[in-house]
């Protein structure tokens, strides 16, 4: 679950993180009213949405008078915002955050994640803030800092220590101070908030020496969401997609994507690797449905539906391996959302496993139209053709059921 920033920056004030003073707004008179009452000029205006490069899409203003942080501000809202982040449809703007402005002398980046490879919490740090650390990483990674934090002991002192006096030149004591009091509240917060990520970019250090969080990024365990009620209970729905919302409701694992193959699959690997083989074969996947293996005919009947709903789906791919979520289950789901919804694209079938002789049967004595593969590879190849007529059938990659 994702936080907006002036959401992360009202949890990292109990943290003891210090961030600018600011307002949270939803039209140009407010923005006026909040520019009068902050330090400035400057002021900076910026858009609340669950996006990055915000900056780069023009979310971000930094104004000189509370006029211009009105006209800022109205310019902004009620507009979609396109970042590399949203897709060309970008996210509609509907708060700003006016802040007071902040003379700086260094950026910094900071952040908490956990590490896979050393099966802890890490700590990264680097002097190139305001840039995209992948990037930082990419071109110069020993700019990159890291320090791994030990459960079992949790944050020590010598943990900051390790990253703040690798800067050259070094701050002021005042400022090293500063900066390690931070780094040991991001660090609380990450682990008290069962952050996944907990980032600062940039952290400045203002020509006063101050240390500030002038932008805050933060994204909540969603398994952890049980016992942080007061957290899921600043979820903010209109940020998500809708149908991506709506899976949500039936616990089902959908990602929106900007092809054209729908796909309905049981696992996470087996849903990745369809992902990938319809790339190989030319097309590209709509969406990541992975309806688990204890899917119910219901899930399976909603998820269907919501592949449905999409308007770019030109074709479906339903590749199912039995185990725990047997195929006569997903048949019946199937047949459930046809009768329902009316299905206007090709679907194309793959199943093994559990029951698989009997899900056939059930699909073959419908009056549901479809096409039949033996492997996954087939399957995508079968998809291709239909979202490519032109495309003629390539050898080995004939179906093996036609339903007319």
């Amino acid at each position: 679950m994702k936080l907006h920033e002036h959401q992360a920056k009202a949890l990292f004030r109990s943290f003891d993180i210090p961030v600018p003073e600011g307002r949270l707004v939803k039209t140009g008179e407010d923005a006026l009213k909040a520019a009068h009452e902050l330090k400035g000029p400057p002021w900076v205006v910026k858009a609340q949405v669950h996006a990055g490069g915000r900056g780069k899409g023009g979310g971000v203003r930094v104004v000189q008078s509370p006029e211009e942080a009105a006209e800022a501000a109205e310019s902004i809202l009620g507009r979609p915002l396109v970042t590399p982040q949203t897709g060309p449809e970008g996210k509609p703007v509907r708060r700003v955050l006016v802040e007071e402005g902040v003379e700086i002398e260094q950026e910094l980046y900071l952040a908490m994640v956990v590490d896979r490879e050393s099966a802890a919490p890490v700590m990264i740090f680097s002097r190139e803030g305001g840039m995209e650390i992948e990037e930082v990483a990419a071109g110069t990674p020993e700019r990159v800092l890291k320090q791994v934090v030990l459960p079992e002991t949790g944050w020590m002192p010598f943990c900051g220590r390790n990253l703040v006096y690798r800067l050259d030149p070094l701050p002021a004591p005042d400022t090293l101070k500063a900066l390690t009091a931070t780094m040991a509240g991001l660090y609380r917060a990450f682990v008290e908030m069962d952050c996944s990520l907990a980032e600062i970019n940039p952290l400045v250090v203002t020509t006063t020496g101050r240390v500030l969080a002038v932008d805050a990024k933060v994204n909540i365990d969603d398994n952890a969401l049980f016992r942080q009620k007061k957290l899921a209970s600043m979820d903010d729905p209109s940020e998500k997609d809708p149908l991506e919302r709506k899976a949500g409701q039936f616990n089902l694992n959908y990602i929106r994507l900007d092809g054209n193959i729908g796909a309905m699959v049981n696992g996470a690997g087996l849903a990745m690797a369809t992902m990938d083989v319809i790339k190989m074969a030319g097309a590209e996947p709509a969406n990541f449905l992975d309806v688990g293996g204890g899917a119910s005919e219901e899930m399976i009947t909603r998820g269907f539906e919501i592949i449905l709903e999409d308007p770019k789906v030109k074709a479906i791919l339903i590749n199912i391996f039995g185990g725990i979520l047997r195929c006569d289950v997903l048949a019946r789901g199937v047949l459930a959302a046809a009768e329902k919804t009316a299905i206007r694209v090709p679907l194309i079938v793959r199943l093994e496993g559990t029951n698989v002789d009997e899900g056939r049967r059930i699909l073959e004595s419908s009056d549901l139209e479809f096409l039949v593969a033996k492997d996954i590879s087939e399957a995508a190849a079968m998809v291709t053709r239909q979202v490519s007529p032109t495309q003629g059938p390539g050898p080995g990659n004939r179906p093996t059921d036609r339903r007319p």
